[in-house]
């Protein structure tokens, strides 16, 4: 992969051979298809209402593993990759500040949990490894070398599925050894995972082949390749397993694919170069719109748009609490997380985090 230019509204940089941002053919084109007229974009900082505490930046956690029950589980723990600073933040979902910062060898990107929230796996796309946090220490345990340019990652209680964008394939992670056990083809630029809630089928989204590939996880086989819209980036499956929304890149739409049929079964417009989606506990889906700072909110029960929220400059990560408190979203252009209240879906807080904050997860409760 060559080095390519990114281009946005605001700054025109230099890029590494990344595989995005903005993907060079990805999201470059499709926000030169997609941006209309300025977004909105919020200050970078912290707005606050009563129920939410300012971020702390400078008062890090560093409990040892001695007194770990004193952080683990009782903390929910966000976890934000920050590609531009190397490192990720962990913002205590509860308190609603920054309690520790950790160096990751490589531009991290994807971030994802180990069922039981105790391990996270951080993708870093420079390097073409994964690194695994212990979050009762604070500490990289592990680094596994996987494919070219890996991006999104997922885990089940025993893999952990890491497509690589560079060569069109999906790393599977055994996470009792941390070795990669299995490499499966897929489309071509694969961006981003996800997984029923099963845990029986794995979704990866095709940036390049404008297709999603469902993996059995039994098998380690693909089992169907589903037609969605242009330049499909993030991915996320309702709560029942009955269905998955593809944010669309290229298209500014998200495609809503029946799970139990294999096929697409609706097209939704949202907002300009949409990319991170997740589902909430109040039952709608989150969509960051990268080219118009905005988060669209699905009713998915009609597939409609029902609320546009205002956010920093180019959301891309969402992610959202277990609890039905927040969605937070990353804001890769202010180095900032915009704190969405899920009862009024409105912006209560932003956080300063690292440089170029992109995925973003949450422990499980």
């Amino acid at each position: 992969m060559k080095a390519r230019t990114r281009t946005t509204r605001r700054v025109t940089t230099s890029a590494h051979p990344r595989r995005r941002r903005w993907v060079g053919l990805s999201l470059l084109l499709a926000v030169l298809f997609s941006l209309a007229g300025p977004g909105t974009a919020q200050p970078a900082e912290v707005r606050q209402s009563a129920t939410v505490r300012p971020a702390d930046t400078t008062s890090a956690d560093t409990t040892s593993a001695d007194n770990a029950e004193d952080l683990f589980p009782p903390r929910v723990p966000l976890i934000v990759a920050n590609s531009g600073s190397g490192d990720v933040t962990v913002f205590d979902t509860r308190l609603n500040r920054v309690i520790q910062t950790i160096p990751i060898p490589g531009v991290p990107v994807g971030v994802a949990f180990l069922p039981g929230g105790r391990f996270v796996y951080v993708t870093n796309e420079l390097t073409n490894t994964v690194s695994v946090i212990d979050l009762v220490t604070n500490q990289v345990v592990a680094t596994i070398p996987v494919g070219s340019h890996p991006f999104g990652v997922v885990a089940t209680p025993n893999r952990v599925f890491v497509p690589n964008f560079g060569d069109g394939t999906v790393s599977v992670i055994d996470p009792k050894t941390n070795q990669v056990i299995a490499t499966i083809p897929v489309g071509r630029f694969p961006h981003t995972p996800a997984v029923t809630p099963d845990f029986s089928k794995v979704f990866v989204t095709n940036n390049g082949s404008n297709t999603v590939t469902v993996i059995d996880t039994a098998t380690l086989q693909p089992i169907a390749t589903i037609p969605v819209g242009r330049f499909p980036s993030g991915i996320a499956i309702s709560p029942d397993g009955n269905r998955a929304y593809v944010a669309n890149t290229g298209a500014n739409t998200v495609t809503v694919i029946d799970i139990p049929t294999l096929q697409p079964i609706a097209t939704i417009p949202v907002g300009a170069a949409p990319m991170g989606v997740a589902f909430a506990p109040n039952g709608l889906v989150y969509v960051a719109n990268a080219g118009g700072n905005t988060v669209s909110v699905i009713e998915p029960s009609t597939n409609q748009v029902i609320a546009t929220i205002p956010v920093g400059n180019q959301p891309e990560g969402v992610a959202a609490a277990p609890d039905g408190s927040f969605v937070f979203v990353t804001n890769a252009l202010d180095n900032t997380i915009s704190l969405i209240d899920q009862a009024t879906n409105t912006v209560v807080a932003t956080i300063p985090v690292g440089t170029g904050p992109e995925g973003a997860a949450v422990s499980p409760l």
